[in-house]
């Protein structure tokens, strides 16, 4: 039951970056490769702030704003520099990892003996595995609202309309590079916060905990998409917790199996490869018409 407690509470951490890539990936159609080197960031950030003195509430603020930084330099490398996308993101994942040895100092760095978000008294109180879960529940639910707020008002809107139909936000006259920009650079703000959030967690940082992050906050927005179909924008991002959640639920499971903990990111692959899988077979198998039949002949 604790294994499956610290799943759900793993689950929500991580969702914060599945609903920060889900502005750029989703909202704006925007294939951001910085996400690989904001998470590190982030959790480069915080760890070391904390280990400088300050409160783990300050650190995490600092590792949201040099997450937006990270990424408002690849949205301006996007749209002034009028460098491919795939490329800019490249660039600046590339760039992080110095950035991130700079910060630390070292490869990596210990919060061992040093306060977190988790030692508070509140969390503290709580019983095993469940400091995780308030603690990522209480993060995803305001940064749901704030973004459920932000999107229904005029820049909001303009944002989705820039990745719905960026010709036509155009004709609108809304500026798309600054929508672009602001919307990369919340994103890896998210991401990084994420990044803060799960380094404080797991009680450490270190420059390669940014590998195969894409592939971890996509399993949550495609795992979301799968299992409850077509949604609203609002119904989507709270999918996109959920799947993060079923997410680690099934890693787990395979963890269970017997699979090594090396074999996490070739695990993720299969299971983000099966997922985005799942909407192809069912069209051509017409799986849910085959359950159907076979619950109402069962019934």
């Amino acid at each position: 039951m604790s294994l499956i407690i610290s799943a759900i509470g793993q689950g929500l951490l991580w969702a914060v970056i599945g609903v920060g890539l889900y502005l750029t990936f989703r909202i704006l159609d925007f294939p951001d490769m910085t996400v690989e080197g904001t998470f590190p960031m982030g959790a480069a950030t915080a760890v070391t702030a904390i280990a400088h003195g300050y409160s783990p509430i300050i650190a995490t603020i600092m590792a949201f704003l040099v997450g937006c930084l990270a990424g408002l330099v690849t949205g301006l490398l996007y749209t002034k520099a009028k460098i491919p996308v795939l490329l800019a993101g490249i660039l600046v994942m590339t760039a992080s990892y110095s950035i991130d040895l700079r910060i630390m100092g070292k490869p990596n760095q210990s919060l061992l003996g040093l306060p977190t978000l988790l030692n508070g008294h509140f969390f503290q109180s709580l019983p095993p595995y469940f400091d995780s879960v308030a603690l990522g529940l209480i993060i995803i639910v305001i940064v749901t609202i704030v973004l459920v707020y932000f999107l229904q008002t005029d820049l909001g809107q303009a944002f989705i309309a820039t990745g719905d139909n960026e010709n036509m936000a155009e004709s609108l006259g809304i500026n798309t590079d600054n929508m672009k920009i602001m919307g990369v650079s919340v994103s890896n703000g998210l991401i990084a916060l994420g990044g803060a959030l799960v380094a404080q967690n797991n009680g450490y940082s270190d420059v390669n905990m940014g590998i195969g992050i894409i592939v971890v906050a996509l399993a949550s927005i495609i795992i979301g998409e799968v299992v409850f179909g077509d949604l609203t924008m609002v119904q989507r991002l709270i999918a996109v917790t959920i799947g993060s959640i079923i997410y680690r639920l099934v890693l787990l499971l395979v963890l269970q199996l017997g699979f090594n903990a090396t074999d996490l990111n070739l695990i993720s692959s299969v299971l983000l490869a099966i997922f985005m899988g799942v909407p192809a077979l069912e069209k051509k198998f017409h799986l849910k018409h085959v359950l159907k039949r076979g619950l109402k002949n069962h019934d």
